[in-house]
């Protein structure tokens, strides 16, 4: 997922066709399986990531499964229980649920409102500390 991170960081001066940054109006959110813990760290650090290229985080955009710490079977092994997990279940269609809704809602909405956060407006002086009145 670093990797994935990093990419999406090398292209995120690109802009969308409201001169937003290209991941405006986007949803996301996680799923982490494995067999060791840490599936919030991981979760925290990847939705944090993702926020702060531009993408829109609903309520609840994670979800995970945690096997037995240690070497063991992983989420879809024969004998894990990761796909029987109740909690996982659950967890897994709220987010889906929640990021389908928000991914609506923008659509209807036609995505992030694109006044304040236009990147060739900031460039021609459209601030608060502008000094020609025009850009205030």
């Amino acid at each position: 997922m670093k990797r994935v991170v990093e990419r999406l960081y090398a292209c995120s001066s690109i802009l969308n066709d409201k001169d937003q940054y290209a991941y405006y109006g986007r949803v996301g959110g996680c799923l982490i399986t494995g067999n060791e813990d840490g599936v919030k760290h991981c979760a925290m650090n990847l939705l944090y990531s993702l926020q702060h290229l531009g993408y829109t985080i609903p309520p609840q955009a994670d979800a995970g499964w945690i096997g037995e710490a240690g070497p063991g079977p992983s989420y879809l092994d024969p004998g894990s229980g990761g796909p029987e997990n109740d909690f996982t279940n659950r967890n897994t269609s709220f987010m889906a649920w929640n990021l389908m809704h928000l991914a609506a809602m923008l659509k209807r909405a036609g995505g992030i409102p694109a006044h304040g956060n236009q990147r060739s407006a900031w460039d021609a002086g459209c601030r608060s500390d502008a000094p020609n009145p025009e850009h205030r």
